[in-house]
């Protein structure tokens, strides 16, 4: 995990929060008072975010004693003590919010990974993200689908190349297209192309596009094109995965299987900070 970026995100995100002070805590509480608190499970789940629940404090205090009690990756039950906190009041106060919604979220994209991940864990088919996530926590929400057992897809428009139907249409076909992307990028660079039907497909496997993404066909018309590519291009499938149907999406023969829900339909895991005096 890039710790400067890291630092900068919570150093943003508590501004803010906090803005000129925290004045419910600050008028409360005395800058001596001490205490410890528990973040504690209230659903099951998988972890993902233990360490950046540290670095908030550890921005707020460098003093602060904290104690992760669980792993990233781990499952957790409900009930379960995740982690504790030890120092001074008015910081286990002023960053308990924070470090709850980093803790919540990751870990509910987390969970909700390793349930899809786990549907199709016998079949060859990897389960990858997309840039569908939290403007600002890209970084962190594709962390966490690594933690519950995904894969990470490009990060963003600058790490891998995507010729989509916007950009088919402006470059005036697939061949267009691929021919002057790969006369363009490092040959390092794979090239993926999405594809709405068969006809598409022949002609990005006639470009020689190295990954043809198969975008909202149906579950024959998967078959059809695994048929088809025959090893020539790896296949992705993408559209409309859910639980209910990634099974089947599998067993088509398909070698990708990108799904945003996983990132912007993850419900938060239920997890509370209770101080204890």
């Amino acid at each position: 995990m890039n710790h400067l970026w890291l630092e900068d995100l919570i150093k943003r995100a508590l501004e803010e929060d906090i803005g000129h002070g925290d004045i419910t805590t600050e008028s409360l509480i005395s800058d001596e008072h001490q205490s410890c608190g528990e973040f504690i499970a209230k659903t099951d789940g998988i972890l993902a975010g233990i360490e950046v629940c540290r670095a908030v404090f550890s921005y707020l205090d460098k003093n602060i004693v904290f104690e992760g009690l669980k792993q990233d990756g781990d499952f957790i039950a409900k009930g379960d003590v995740i982690a504790r906190v030890r120092g001074k009041t008015r910081t286990l106060l002023t960053g308990e919010r924070l470090a709850l919604n980093f803790l919540q979220r990751l870990s509910g994209i987390a969970t909700k990974t390793y349930r899809m991940a786990e549907i199709i864990r016998y079949y060859k088919a990897v389960l990858v993200d997309t840039r569908k996530t939290t403007p600002g926590l890209r970084f962190l929400e594709k962390y966490a689908v690594t933690v519950g057992g995904g894969c990470n897809h490009r990060f963003g428009l600058y790490d891998g190349v995507m010729i989509k139907d916007n950009h088919i249409k402006a470059a005036g076909g697939i061949q267009k297209a691929v021919t002057e992307v790969r006369r363009k990028v490092p040959h390092t660079v794979k090239i993926e192309v999405e594809v709405e039907n068969l006809e598409q497909l022949e002609e990005a496997l006639a470009a020689q596009a190295d990954i043809i993404m198969l975008d909202n066909m149906s579950l024959d018309m998967m078959r059809q094109a695994v048929e088809m590519a025959k090893g020539k291009a790896l296949l992705e499938a993408s559209g409309g995965i859910t639980e209910d149907n990634i099974l089947e999406v599998a067993k088509t023969g398909v070698d990708f299987i990108s799904c945003g829900a996983i990132t912007h339909s993850a419900a938060s895991l239920d997890i509370s900070f209770n101080l204890m005096l």
